[in-house]
């Protein structure tokens, strides 16, 4: 029995997430995550993709992703496959990195959208012990962009949609997607 056909739908942002096998660590350090981000860029000379959000944890990762031109299959494909074969290189690992294939799920009203990306943002600070005390002090999530008026170093990077899924305009600011995000 073949596996069940994944969902793209082209113009919708796309959950996306995967584990390391047997849940261990797949980023033992900040080298490992910057790959990440330089896996994405290679993907999006390639075929043009938007992030408007990510978290970047120890032993898994999210993304909220749209590619309008390819399907979302192709494109984690590319990147599990690229990010197994680095990892695989540097630590002189045999084997299965991530613990099945990613997982993902079309997200179809912006509510939905702000409500998942504020799942992936509270990742750093919703583990047992806290991995940092304030979200945007940790370096491996979107959110200090959407904190701060840092500018984001990757041209896949989209902060405009999250502000932009509120309902009223004086809502879609960077600062009103913050207080939605750090209120429980």
């Amino acid at each position: 029995m073949g596996r069940k056909r994944r969902i793209w739908i082209s113009h919708a942002y796309h959950h996306i997430f995967a584990r390391g096998n047997n849940r261990q660590n797949i980023f033992h350090d900040e080298i490992d995550m910057i790959e990440v981000f330089r896996l994405l860029a290679m993907i999006h000379c390639e075929y043009p993709i938007s992030v408007c959000a990510y978290c970047i944890m120890t032993n898994h990762y999210h993304l909220l992703l749209r590619s309008e031109m390819i399907s979302i299959s192709k494109i984690m494909s590319i990147f599990n496959k690229r990010y197994t074969d680095y990892y695989n290189r540097k630590y002189n690992h045999v084997g299965h990195v991530f613990q099945q294939r990613f997982n993902s799920s079309p997200i179809l009203t912006p509510q939905d959208l702000l409500q998942v990306s504020k799942y992936i943002h509270r990742n750093p600070i919703s583990t047992k012990k806290p991995m940092v005390t304030k979200m945007e002090d940790y370096h491996f999530s979107s959110y200090q962009f959407y904190k701060s008026t840092l500018t984001t170093p990757y041209s896949y990077i989209n902060l405009t949609d999250l502000p932009n899924s509120f309902m009223l305009p004086t809502e879609k600011t960077n600062d009103h997607y913050c207080e939605y995000v750090e209120t429980d």
